[in-house]
């Protein structure tokens, strides 16, 4: 029996633990990535270790989240990371690099490499045959100072891709489809595979969208083979040297296999407010469109730019339309401002943004009012574009750029060709030259270099061992699908506040009850009470470490999306799952949960509550690890590393 592409990468990494599906793991890390938003906490945890030099073949800290500087503290928290990098031998990308997934792809990805990066989009990286993952600051920390990262083996869920896409349909189609038929819990507990003839028609920029909005399948990573087309793009970007061809077995055996025919994709879009709330655009035409948004880490490539360039070349937005344009990177800003692309956006009515993230994490250009706004984006949580009533749909470039001449949601496949356009063949492997945004590599190591620290910039949390008895409050209780977004708002306001959490904690579950800190802070210990997939969308370990500073002790739940039970345990929270899902509605607000003996039922294959108030008992798991286990014990990871040390 041959073996998948993924275990072959995951058994060259492989450094204890038995490759077995749900069996605990570690493996050997590469390199690593950071950006500014979770960055400052990561580097914070990371001089907390007292760490000379990273054991990585390769770090890099990317600034391209808080680059509206409106105040002092996102320059702040720059120029904290930048000397931390210094310190420690980490290439520090500059505000206006470019979006960190993108640029990573650019000049650091390498065919077969593990990553381990603090943004739950760092599967991107799978588009060049990387076993790619995302996790909360703390474990990037950890990676960044052993070397390595432990996580649950996972099973291999491969997609056969056959046939071709047809004109207008795209990229960010084939994984709307995919999320359409799996849901955003498709991929918990999984790596998602590609393989079969399909593969051989996409490029490594359609890969990295496929793989990189595979984070909202909830999927552990996902990961393309490395071929011609690989090869291709690295020699356009001066990287030939990187190049190793990887595949998975002829006879590999996967777990599950999800047949998709490209062949038959038309253009999709995830209708508000959930990635996998999946229809055809034709059922959507004319839909009035007030806004387009075209960049993230998702679709801002120089293929994708150069495709809108040529939808919009001597034509004009609809009047009615506000139109924004960010690209992924400064060097695919500078191609196409030299190659004329740009100049045709700006014809057209582009406003061009900054090289960054930018409105997907609601950092300016939130719509109006009851506006619908089509984004090539990854995430359109209600409330994420800043303007809590608008309606945000998920679009690929080519269906933005078309809405956006005729305002309203247009189907390329049967308005494309009655409006003249004519899509053409771009390569993403035109040679891009190298930019100036990376300042510091690994030589520039300089251990005496001064940390600059600004006053924004508080100490994080820590917590205390776990005692006998663990007991709190019930402070709140939530519904399914609730997002680190619901828990720990991002957007404008409050992102220069990512590394103060006493502040931001003020503002944990604002969008859902404004109420919940004062009431936190007030009860002797906290339970938060949850519904199904708790915590899905990024890897903001804020959304820890904000209810940790608020006194929150463990969290129930039906189930936990994959990030955030990893950050509760690292920062000592107890995630555990109800047994049985009907106990969820007999917990009230208010009542106060115990659980007794909590050190010994720790080891137990269920643990026992108490409910104090009615005087029931309900059953929970854990399905802890035993490092895990010793972390939960510890009071978290940074306290369990410092135990073992």
């Amino acid at each position: 029996m041959g073996q998948t592409l993924t275990y072959k990468l995951l058994e060259n990494h492989l450094v204890s633990g038995a490759l077995t599906p749900g069996s605990e793991i570690t493996i050997r890390i590469d390199q690593t990535l950071t950006q500014d938003s979770t960055g400052t906490m990561v580097y914070l945890q990371l001089e907390a270790m007292d760490v000379e030099k990273v054991q990585t073949e390769i770090s890099v800290a990317y600034i391209d989240h808080n680059t509206l500087q409106t105040g002092f503290e996102n320059a702040d928290d720059h120029a904290f990371i930048e000397s931390v990098a210094k310190r420690h031998g980490v290439v520090f990308s500059k505000p206006g690099g470019g979006i960190c997934h993108q640029v990573h792809l650019e000049n650091y990805g390498v065919p077969g490499k593990t990553l381990l990066g603090s943004d739950s989009h760092t599967p991107t990286g799978g588009g060049l045959g990387m076993i790619a993952i995302g996790a909360g600051g703390l474990d990037v920390a950890m990676a960044m100072a052993k070397g390595t990262y432990s996580v649950t083996a996972p099973k291999v869920l491969g997609v056969n891709l056959r046939g071709s896409l047809r004109p207008w349909a795209s990229a960010k189609d084939v994984i709307l489809h995919v999320l359409r038929e799996l849901s955003v819990k498709g991929g918990v507990g999984r790596i998602v595979e590609y393989f079969g003839e399909g593969v051989k028609t996409l490029s490594v920029t359609d890969r990295a969208t496929i793989t990189n909005m595979g984070a909202e399948l909830g999927a552990t990573t996902s990961v393309f083979p490395s071929d011609e087309n690989t090869k291709a793009y690295l020699t356009a970007q001066g990287r030939a040297d990187v190049y190793v061809a990887l595949e998975a077995d002829v006879d590999a055996v996967y777990d599950e296999v999800l047949d998709v025919n490209l062949s038959d994709l038309t253009p999709l879009a995830a209708m508000p407010h959930s990635p996998d709330n999946v229809s055809e655009i034709s059922k959507l035409s004319g839909i009035k469109v007030d806004q387009v948004a075209i960049g993230s880490c998702t679709n801002s490539s120089y293929s994708d730019l150069m495709k809108v360039a040529a939808i919009l070349k001597d034509r004009t937005v609809h009047p009615e339309v506000s139109f924004v344009i960010a690209p992924g990177s400064a060097k695919i800003l500078s191609k196409l401002a030299e190659n004329g692309a740009l100049k045709s956006l700006i014809d057209a009515g582009a406003r061009i943004l900054e090289n960054a993230c930018g409105p997907c994490i609601g950092m300016g250009q939130s719509p109006k009012s009851g506006a619908v706004s089509l984004r090539t984006f990854n995430r359109n949580f209600k409330g994420r574009s800043g303007t809590q009533d608008a309606e945000v749909y998920l679009v690929s470039p080519e269906t933005a750029a078309l809405s956006a001449l005729t305002g309203y949601i247009t189907d390329g496949m049967q308005d494309g060709a009655n409006l003249g356009i004519e899509l053409p063949h771009i390569p993403d492997e035109t040679f891009v030259p190298k930019s100036s945004f990376s300042v510091f590599s690994e030589e520039t190591n300089t251990s005496n270099t001064e940390v600059v620290m600004g006053p924004n910039i508080k100490p994080f949390p820590r917590n205390v061992a776990l005692g006998d008895t663990l007991s709190g409050e019930v402070v709140l209780q939530v519904g399914d699908h609730v997002t680190t977004d619901d828990i720990m708002p991002s957007d404008s306001r409050l992102l220069p506040y990512r590394s103060n959490v006493p502040y931001l904690s003020n503002f944990c579950f604002e969008k859902i009850d404004g109420a919940f800190p004062e009431r936190a802070r007030n009860a002797d210990g906290g339970v938060i009470v949850a519904g199904d997939n708790y915590g899905q969308g990024s890897s903001r370990e804020h959304a820890a470490l904000a209810p940790l500073q608020l006194g929150i002790r463990f969290v129930i739940a039906k189930s936990f999306a994959r990030i955030h039970r990893s950050n509760l345990i690292n920062s000592g929270i107890l995630p555990l799952v109800f047994e049985n899902g009907d106990d969820y509605d007999r917990i009230a607000l208010g009542a106060k949960l115990v659980i007794d003996d909590a050190r010994k039922q720790l080891d137990a294959s269920s643990i026992t509550v108490r409910n104090e108030n009615s005087g029931d008992t309900f059953v929970v798991t854990g399905g802890f690890s035993k490092l895990e286990k010793k972390m939960i014990l510890a009071g978290g990871k940074i306290n369990q590393t410092r135990e073992d040390a």
